[in-house]
């Protein structure tokens, strides 16, 4: 059943058992649609004082002259007369005589709640994506229930717009409004939270909310309220260009995320930062590169590395590198950087470094460094003590070793 009614096939007749054919003013008026529908118009509009028009329960009888709502007529069985129709009255100038015809259209308007009455874009509404740039086809389907809650207003406002309210075109504007808001809503929303279309589908339930309220404000304004409003599915197609590009670019940015933690994972284990990783990577690089000059090492140098802490030992280690780059220019193959030894140091239980040999004959002097203190370099598989480490054993040579006990 269509939300609205003026044709049916049971119409061919009056409603006093007369044919359709007849031409004096009709003396009984009642609804003769069918329960579902919103509205329904009376087919007649030879009508005469003295009638008596019949109004159901959930029910509300308007009449409408020129396209203007003159009289409203609640549930019950009422007399017309100049007494209950005076706006009628004063529009027609009707007399006070019996059975006075006049014309106006009479609107049976059910004032019930309808609910499961569906929605849906007709074809696919190209979306802008506001995180990839690119338009999506989008659809949107769903329901909805609604209840005349002002029957003047309803009618006042339709007929006005419509004049002869065609049950195609007064179903085609509130479908027509319903698709507009929604999907105005949506574009919105995407905007506001900077969300792919894309990830729309898992976010329906807010959306549908969003929505509702969106659209109550619209039905409002036709003394129209709406009971349920959902939004059941948001969807595009697979095969769209547009989707599967970006389907393409969040893959690539997902692997990008996925390594940035494993490398993260892997440094963490190993006991070194990005910055220090990234000038390990500059350094084997520049001794790759040949014919490199040593102003473009420094620079990178100073920029990856000198600057995150390497401290004396890169820059030491860089000086080396570009003296070697620069004596040895004319050479094949550059011989390959030294490997600068450090070491972190477990002092007072927390963990310092990393050190150079310098910095650890430093520490051996003022007695931080013994050959019990707890050291740990790249490659080695646990923690060991200093006097244990071939490297650091020159560091004790000049330090006795403590007494044994009992002396």
């Amino acid at each position: 059943m269509g939300i609205f009614s003026r044709k049916r096939p049971d119409e061919g007749r009056t409603f006093d058992g007369q044919g359709e054919e007849r031409n004096s003013t009709i003396d009984r008026i009642k609804y003769n649609g069918y329960a579902d529908d919103l509205v329904w118009k009376y087919p007649y509009d030879n009508i005469s004082i003295g009638a008596q028009l019949i109004v159901n329960e959930s029910q509300e009888a308007i009449f409408v002259k020129g396209g203007a709502v003159c009289d409203v007529f609640g549930p019950g069985t009422h007399t017309l007369s100049a007494n209950n129709l005076p706006l009628l009255q004063r529009i027609v100038n009707l007399t006070f005589g019996k059975e006075t015809p006049f014309t106006a259209e009479i609107w049976y308007v059910n004032k019930t709640v309808k609910r499961n009455l569906g929605w849906g874009t007709a074809t696919p509404i190209k979306l802008p994506d506001p995180k990839w740039k690119i338009f999506i086809p989008v659809s949107a389907y769903g329901e909805y229930g609604v209840r005349i809650k002002d029957a003047y207003t309803f009618v006042k406002e339709l007929v006005g717009t419509l004049h002869a309210a065609d049950t195609d075109d007064v179903e085609a504007q509130f479908r027509s409004l319903i698709i507009t808001k929604t999907t105005d809503t949506i574009s919105n929303y995407i905007n506001k939270k900077q969300i792919s279309i894309i990830e729309i589908p898992t976010m329906v339930d807010e959306i549908s909310n969003v929505c509702k309220n969106r659209v109550i404000e619209e039905f409002e304004r036709y003394g129209i309220e709406v009971t349920n409003f959902y939004v059941e599915s948001i969807s595009y197609p697979d095969n769209d260009p547009g989707v599967i590009k970006i389907n393409e670019q969040q893959a690539i940015s997902v692997a990008q995320i996925l390594q940035a933690e494993a490398n993260k994972m892997q440094r963490d284990i190993e006991g070194y930062t990005y910055q220090e990783q990234r000038s390990f990577d500059v350094l084997e690089s520049a001794a790759g590169n040949e014919g490199s000059g040593s102003s473009d090492l420094m620079g990178a140098g100073i920029g990856m590395g000198m600057g995150f802490g390497l401290g004396g030992a890169f820059g030491a280690q860089m000086g080396g590198i570009t003296s070697n780059l620069n004596t040895g220019s004319n050479r094949a193959t550059p011989p390959p950087p030294p490997t600068t030894l450090v070491f972190h140091v477990l002092i007072e239980g927390a963990q310092q470094g990393p050190f150079d040999m310098e910095k650890l004959k430093q520490l051996v002097s003022e007695n931080k460094l013994i050959r019990d203190t707890y050291v740990w370099k790249q490659g080695m598989a646990q923690w060991t003590k200093a006097g244990e480490c071939i490297e650091l054993q020159s560091l004790f040579a000049a330090v006795p070793p403590p007494p044994p006990p009992g002396l």
